[in-house]
């Protein structure tokens, strides 16, 4: 390894993705479609080359290869493919790695669109998944049909309620490609590739860029496999933008700053609401009487930042709740300095039935809390006061 892979993640995260920006302190913004060749030859080589550097913005760009170079390095993978968002991202993976007759072993705790995707265009292509509970050690690799499962596709921690994978245990089976969506937690709070999970999903537009001004998504791997999944992106063409990229890149400046803010109080706020008489569950890996804490302990280097309140008084409540919030902000995003407030039965997971969403937890009176940059304990008094009791 070398010393800056063996650097702390929060140096990674200021040092990585600098090798094509020279002496310039900020990645250049190569905000270009197209570049000019020297002539036939050069044309007919970059047009059937890898990742073609100056050629044409779909199949590569200098500053979103800086973004994705970057990402690698954070997550100790051997490479990154960025997309236009995360699911850019998770729809290229599927469709690459994919064909009608295959076999995908899912888990129902995840993202509604995720869940979509499945559900809809894999299912019309002749795509079949098997969904199992995520939580419970085995079913993944109970699940799995010899010859005929291609991805195994988890998400952890899950949305809305933070549920958790065993790691270690998607990261041992073999056969099938291991795909998680480590979004909720960052490339600072979890490295799946670490435990042997083949790709590592983000829907970068939220922690990772964390300013809530770019639309990304990211995957991480394998460097041939990674080659395999641009191949399949050049024709899908959900490619990211540069100018979001050099967003992206700002953001992984000062994840470690953000996120560790974040996620302290993230946990502090939990805390605090378990004793609010509005309140019937709160839900956060990092309390201690959560059923996951030890495996959050064991697999996670920093704690998520948000949490998932039930509400007692069901979405009557939910409703009052988010009409009197006076700080923190009703809104669907996750990840940026600002605490924002969702309501999963209405938005995020609207797409499901409600015995789809009872299956997973989501109440009525569930509510998601993204916690911002603020002071924690003006979060607290601001969900407290608008929290009815």
């Amino acid at each position: 390894m070398t010393e800056r892979s063996e650097a702390s993640a929060a140096t990674r995260a200021v040092t990585a993705g600098r090798a094509q920006q020279g002496s310039s302190l900020t990645t250049p913004l190569w905000g270009t479609s197209t570049w000019q060749t020297a002539g036939l030859d050069d044309t007919r080589k970059r047009a059937t080359g890898l990742r073609a550097d100056q050629f044409y913005s779909r199949y590569a760009n200098p500053t979103v290869r800086a973004f994705e170079e970057a990402i690698a390095e954070l997550e100790g993978a051997e490479d990154a493919l960025a997309f236009s968002s995360g699911m850019g991202a998770v729809a290229s993976v599927v469709f690459a790695l994919c064909s009608t007759g295959d076999h995908i072993v899912a888990q129902r705790q995840m993202y509604a669109g995720t869940s979509a995707l499945l559900q809809g265009p894999c299912a019309r292509m002749g795509i079949d998944v098997t969904w199992v509970d995520g939580t419970t050690p085995g079913e993944f690799a109970a699940a799995v049909i010899p010859g005929r499962t291609m991805v195994v596709l988890a998400e952890s921690p899950s949305n809305p309620r933070l549920d958790l994978v065993d790691v270690a245990d998607l990261g041992a089976i073999k056969g099938p490609f291991t795909v998680i969506d480590s979004t909720f937690a960052t490339p600072l709070g979890q490295q799946p590739i670490r435990f042997g999970v083949d790709l590592v999903l983000h829907s970068a537009t939220k922690g990772i860029c964390g300013h809530n001004d770019a639309t990304l998504g990211v995957v991480s791997g394998e460097r041939d496999l990674i080659a395999s999944l641009w191949s399949y992106s050049v024709l899908h063409g959900a490619c990211a933008s540069p100018y979001d990229a050099l967003n992206g890149l700002r953001g992984v400046r000062t994840l470690a700053l953000r996120q560790r803010h974040q996620a302290e109080s993230a946990l502090a706020i939990a805390a605090a609401l378990q004793t609010h008489p509005g309140v019937a569950a709160v839900y956060h890996p990092g309390l201690a009487d959560h059923p996951q804490h030890e495996l959050a302990v064991s697999q996670l280097s920093m704690m998520p930042a948000l949490l998932a309140v039930d509400l007692a008084g069901g979405i009557d409540s939910a409703r009052m709740m988010l009409d009197a919030l006076r700080l923190a902000r009703p809104a669907t995003s996750l990840g940026g300095p600002e605490t924002l407030v969702c309501h999963p039965a209405t938005s995020t997971h609207v797409s499901l039935s409600p015995e789809e969403q009872a299956a997973i937890g989501i109440t009525d009176g569930l509510l998601r809390i993204s916690v911002g940059l603020e002071d924690p304990a003006e979060i607290v008094a601001d969900l407290a006061q608008a929290i009815p009791s």
